[in-house]
């Protein structure tokens, strides 16, 4: 499975982006939100840099049993960007503003722009319920999952 992050916009303090699967052409899956760009990494509030890496499912730690107990049905291991340079523990999950994130990707179903306003996403615990099983399944039939992240935000 390949997914694709677009970013469009990077703002004040956060990057409005688009996830799509890119497996067998292009299916959009939600609206994305991370933390924004820096030239220089600060912890907890930088994006990770454009590149493509591995996901893998992360079966330990806050995050993975927080979702265990509010996802009981479909919860498997949270989805875990694997090889980033200078970065640990990068996942995606719920959240709509970059107080959500400390470098992770953040799923939504709708987006707010961040040029006048402050950017946001919402509805993500609808979008995380749709996009999650998928690829959460495919990890657990053993096929190799990526992201990659493009910058189409001027950065």
């Amino acid at each position: 499975m390949k997914l694709e992050v677009l970013r469009y916009s990077s703002q004040n303090d956060s990057t409005l982006g688009m996830l799509f699967d890119i497996t067998e052409g292009r299916t959009f899956l939600c609206y994305t939100l991370e933390d924004k760009f820096r030239t220089q990494k600060v912890k907890g509030e930088t994006r990770i840099p454009h590149g493509e890496y591995e996901v893998t499912l992360r079966t330990k730690g806050g995050f993975h049993n927080k979702y265990k107990n509010r996802f009981p049905n479909m919860h498997k291991g949270m989805l875990w960007v694997r090889n980033v340079p200078n970065f640990e523990y990068i996942l995606i999950h719920l959240g709509n503003s970059d107080k959500d994130t400390a470098g992770c990707l953040l799923v939504g179903d709708t987006s707010q722009e961040n040029v006048t306003e402050k950017g946001s996403i919402s509805k993500s615990k609808l979008a995380y319920k749709r996009v999650y099983p998928p690829i959460a399944n495919a990890l657990q039939r053993g096929e190799k999952v990526s992201i990659k992240y493009i910058n189409h935000d001027m950065v």
